[in-house]
Formats: C-alpha cells, structure tokens, sequence
C-alpha cells in the first residue's frame, strides 16, 4: 500500500541524507520525495511517498524517530489531506495539433508555459492522478520531455466539524 508521510525536521547540513539514507540501508524504495522550507527558517519538510505495508510503516516511523534532526513525522491520510505535483510536459505541436492540445489542457487547467515552433510546454498543476491522466492523453501527440515534482502535501485545515486528526507518527 502507498503512504504520503510528512516529515518536519531542522534545515541542518546532512539531515536529509540521514532520512534518505535510513530509507536505502533498511531496503524501503522512496516513490517520490519533495523537499522545501516551511514556514520557520529554520526548519525544513520532506514529502515521501512510500510503498510499504502498515507493519513496515510503523518500522520507517519507529526508524525516523531516532533520527537527529527529524521532529516530527506524519502520515498524510488520502481524504484528510491535500495533495498535489507540478508538471512539465514538453509535447509535439505542430500548427495542425495545437488548436486541439490547448483545448486538452485548458481542460486539465494546465497553462502554457512555453511556446515554440514545433512544440508546446504545459505546466501543470493537481493531483497525481491528474497529471497521470493528462500525460497519457498528450503522449500519443508525442511526449518529448516530462519532468514531474512529486507529491507534496498538508493535512486538510479543519474545522468546528469534529472530523478526525492527522495521523502523527513521532
């Protein structure tokens, strides 16, 4: 089963090779994995996206937790977070297939990003199953180039409804 985990750990030289190399020594394959700032200058969040059964999942956070710099690990649980990639798409255009590519991604809401002769770059933003949808449907027109960010994601702003917490695994 695939698992997006959230990690928060401190923006120190060498804390991101220690996740990802826990991850390679106990033999767990990293789906994707998006790093960036957060809101603190000090700290930094690493998305990961895992295959792993629960039993194993319960290992990488046991595994985690002793990690210096991480601070907290939580699973981002499909319904009661947000999730979203960004993705390039350089597709073959020429004049006759455009009216029709761009008519594609107005659908999927993907700009353009660039403009050339013989072909055009799509930007896009969504879920992973959008952007799996939109790459299948230009692919066909001649994919040249796709370079994707992987997951990234937060757990869904909540409310008076009572709905139920984030998983956090440290």
């Amino acid at each position: 089963m695939r698992h997006t985990i959230a990690v928060l750990l401190e923006n120190k030289p060498g804390a991101l090779t220690r996740v990802t190399s826990m991850f390679a020594r106990r033999g767990y394959n990293i789906e994707s994995l998006a790093v960036g700032p957060t809101e603190r200058h000090d700290v930094s969040r690493i998305t990961l996206r895992v295959d792993a059964e629960e039993h194993s999942l319960e290992q990488i956070e046991k595994q985690m937790h002793k990690l210096v710099n991480v601070l907290r690990v939580q699973e981002l649980v499909p319904g009661e977070a947000i999730e979203r990639e960004l993705a390039l798409l350089k597709v073959s255009a020429p004049p006759s297939a455009r009216a029709e590519l761009m008519a594609l991604g107005e659908v999927f809401g993907a700009k353009i990003a660039d403009l050339g002769p013989d072909s055009i770059v799509f930007e896009l933003v969504g879920s992973a199953e959008d952007v799996d949808s939109f790459e299948e449907l230009v692919r066909p027109h001649g994919l040249q180039e796709l370079v994707r960010t992987g997951r990234i994601g937060l757990a869904r702003a909540r409310s008076g409804s009572g709905r139920s917490r984030p998983k956090v695994l440290v």
